[in-house]
């Protein structure tokens, strides 16, 4: 019987596999076999495949890991945009208007909502997105976003605990977070989320969440860090989280504990100028040798935009990363932050290109990957596969 039919890539200016066995090299040409990477190297020495796709001299890279958004959600808050714009400072606050608008949409447009979303996404080279619940925080609101971001997204979160809802008494919502919610939105989830911060849970409040959502199998996330200092990077380390996101306000004993620790310090470029907050200090961590992860924390109240591009670019012009180390953050960094950067027999490793991986992979329409912070803002993807498929191409392009 034969194999998956085969796929050839070629005309490969610059190819950035994110990879320690390859780089980024030039002249390169790469082979997708059914959902993986089968082949990677110099155009010259190209095996034969099945078909054959010449990209024309452009770049070529790992699809985009977005490991933080919050998709599932109606209504509109440009008014709180503007006011901030115009001065008003930033509070976790905001997040009950959006919680109203989800509230009352009904499930079709809810999933239609979200559908056109990760469409969005994925015409900007993203191929790989983590999402939240959040925006319900009844059982049965939350559960439905659950049930709802499962249907479009492999990675769906837990974040019951992204804010007390008025009128309810904080540690009788905990109760209910780690007890009928977590219940019921357990079979459409694998991680779980608290907004550790002034205005939202403290960190034992924090803690009681992440330690009942690990009891019942999932994996840990936590915002931290975003409105000023606080436990939210102690605790991720404490707990193990894979992640700790945010981290806008970090200490040495944070970055020396992040570093130390297999917590992904999630950065969120977008956000931090939405809000006018201080930039996460992305160079500080990374000199210190913690895993740094990009993601746009698409959302509608502080980072309205599924643009990992913009985002990139962001890290590169505002936070002193090399276009290198924030194409890797988006990238494999992501990965790490979902831990799908290991392969399993089932599952191939997403955020490189390399063989066995899973062939997601993103063409720009420039020669290299540094036209991304070179031409900030500009539509720069060209073509996009998903697991082996193209889903994105130049058809239709000015």
């Amino acid at each position: 019987m034969s194999g998956p039919a085969s796929t050839l890539v070629t005309g490969i200016a610059e190819l950035t596999t994110v990879d320690d066995e390859f780089g980024t090299f030039r002249d390169a040409a790469l082979v997708i076999e059914g959902d993986r990477i089968a082949w990677v190297g110099p155009a010259s020495g190209a095996p034969a495949a099945d078909t054959a796709v010449d990209v024309g001299g452009r770049a070529v890279l790992p699809g985009w890991v977005d490991s933080h958004t919050h998709l599932v959600f109606d209504g509109d808050r440009a008014a709180e945009f503007a006011a901030r714009m115009a001065g008003q400072a930033y509070e976790a606050g905001g997040i009950a208007v959006t919680t109203d608008a989800t509230r009352a949409a009904d499930d079709a447009r809810l999933d239609a909502l979200v559908a056109a979303r990760v469409r969005e996404a994925l015409a900007g080279g993203t191929t790989s997105l983590e999402t939240k619940t959040g925006y319900g925080l009844t059982v049965p609101d939350e559960a439905r976003s659950a049930r709802i971001a499962a249907a479009h997204v492999e990675d769906v979160t837990f974040l019951g605990a992204h804010l007390v809802p008025d009128g309810l008494d904080p540690d009788a919502y905990v109760d209910t977070v780690c007890g009928p919610m977590l219940d019921a939105v357990a079979p459409h989830v694998r991680w779980a989320d608290v907004f550790c911060e002034r205005g939202a849970f403290t960190v034992e409040q924090s803690r009681r969440v992440l330690t009942a959502c690990r009891e019942a199998g999932l994996g840990l996330r936590v915002h931290g860090n975003q409105l000023g200092p606080g436990g939210g990077v102690a605790l991720a380390v404490e707990v193990g989280a894979a992640s700790v996101d945010h981290v806008n306000h970090v200490t040495d004993d944070d970055v020396a504990a992040l570093a130390a620790s297999d917590t992904v310090a999630t950065v969120l470029p977008a956000c931090d100028l939405s809000t006018r907050a201080p930039l996460a200090p992305a160079r500080r961590l990374l000199d210190a040798g913690a895993t740094v992860a990009i993601a746009s924390n698409a959302n509608p109240g502080t980072s309205w935009t599924t643009s990992m591009a913009f985002c990139v670019a962001t890290a590169v012009l505002q936070m002193g990363l090399t276009v290198e180390e924030a194409v890797t953050a988006a990238t494999l960094g992501g990965a790490k932050a979902l831990r799908r950067d290991v392969g399993t027999a089932d599952r191939p490793a997403a955020g490189r290109l390399a063989v066995g991986a899973r062939a997601d992979l993103q063409v720009l329409d420039a020669p290299s990957a540094v036209h991304l912070a070179y031409r900030p803002g500009m539509p720069l993807t060209w073509a996009v596969w998903q697991r082996g498929r193209q889903v994105v191409t130049p058809a239709g392009r000015p």
